[in-house]
């Protein structure tokens, strides 16, 4: 008994693993990348990211009349998903690519919450300090206000499928740079993902 016992329990496992193995949504089987989690992956932030800057390039929003770059600055960007997820993951690769665009730079003294960087002000406690050629030391005025900000809100929703038998668990990224002077949204973005597999994979 013990000797096929143990070969049919691990044939019915993996036949059960395959078969509630997480697919994306809209996206053709032979496309589906391995070892897809319901939670939010790097794939996801990488195709999120993707869809961003590609719109926002595309839009021309962050073209500025007369030339140049815009400054830009981080707001705030909620996570309404069930999960502890890395938001800076997602802004760093929008970041790296506007920057790469040569359309923005973007401010790492100013940022909602606080600066990304203090150092831009811990060096300015130098002045005063004989230790220090206060020649090197940045003047009073040199700090460069941004001009556009960019917020966001990541929010998950999960729903049955398949008579109950499956979850479906959506994942809506948006996206915002609004004008700091007039408070107007020079532009906005939507990307969504999502994906389907069994009750018992875990979407946090």
């Amino acid at each position: 008994m013990k000797k096929y016992l143990i070969p049919s329990f691990s044939l019915a496992f993996l036949l059960a693993g395959c078969a509630s193995a997480p697919q994306y949504v809209g996206v053709p089987s032979t496309q589906n990348t391995k070892n897809i989690s319901m939670g939010i992956d790097h794939a996801d932030f990488q195709r999120a990211a993707t869809d961003a800057i590609e719109s926002m390039l595309r839009s021309g929003a962050l073209n500025k009349r007369g030339g140049g770059r815009y400054v830009l600055a981080i707001s705030t960007v909620i996570n309404d998903t069930m999960q502890r997820i890395d938001i800076d993951q997602l802004i760093k690769k929008i970041r790296i690519a506007l920057l790469q665009s040569g359309k923005v730079v973007v401010t790492t003294a100013v940022r909602a919450g606080g600066a990304e960087d203090t150092m831009s002000y811990d060096a300015r406690e130098l002045r005063g300090n004989s230790e220090f050629n206060q020649k090197t030391v940045a003047k009073k005025g040199q700090l460069i206000a941004p001009d556009l900000s960019l917020s966001g809100k990541i929010i998950q929703r999960n729903s049955s499928v398949d008579g109950g038998d499956k979850q479906r668990v959506d994942y809506y990224f948006q996206l915002t740079v609004t004008d700091i002077s007039s408070g107007l949204a020079f532009w906005e973005g939507e990307s969504v993902i999502g994906k389907v597999g069994s009750n018992s994979s875990s979407s946090w």
